[in-house]
């Protein structure tokens, strides 16, 4: 704040002062509880549905990764197109953008608000604005990490070694 003040006149500074008494404080510690309970609780359903793969569904560890991802997944793709979804991440903030339901919500919703504009135009680009930096970003990581695997790890790079 100093820095910005002495480039402000005396009255701009005035103003600023008014200004943030005026600002409502934000609940930190509440946000932060809401948070850390929504997250935990999608966290906890996740896990028991990976549990469920294993005892029920014949899964190793291993294995059970991927189903459980597409089920939460689908659970919060089903919530967002119901709008509970978005009172729940309204409510909890930044609890509720566990990446995968997260991304999915956000998804979802892009899909559902572009709708109108048709399947192709309207969803499919509506949902890929989002989703394309991200897509690109996985994609060039990926390369890269390739890359180094294969320079930097022996035998990595397709080659017979020990």
């Amino acid at each position: 704040m100093g820095n910005k003040n002495k480039k402000m006149t005396p009255v701009q500074q005035k103003y600023q002062k008014l200004a943030q008494s005026k600002e409502p404080k934000r609940p930190v510690w509440s946000n932060c509880i809401r948070a850390f309970l929504i997250g935990g609780t999608i966290c906890l359903i996740g896990e028991a549905i990976r549990q469920a793969f294993m005892k029920y569904g014949g899964f190793t560890d291993k294995e059970a990764g991927n189903p459980t991802v597409a089920v939460l997944i689908l659970l919060s793709v089903i919530l967002t197109s119901l709008g509970v979804y978005d009172k729940i991440a309204q409510w909890a903030g930044a609890g509720s953008a566990v990446p995968v339901t997260g991304f999915a919500n956000s998804m979802a919703s892009s899909a559902i608000e572009h709708r109108s504009e048709g399947i192709v135009l309207g969803v499919g680009a509506g949902m890929f604005k989002l989703a394309g930096s991200v897509i690109v970003f996985g994609t060039v990581a990926a390369f890269i990490i390739g890359i180094i695997y294969a320079i930097f790890v022996p035998g990595y790079a397709g080659g017979g070694g020990s």
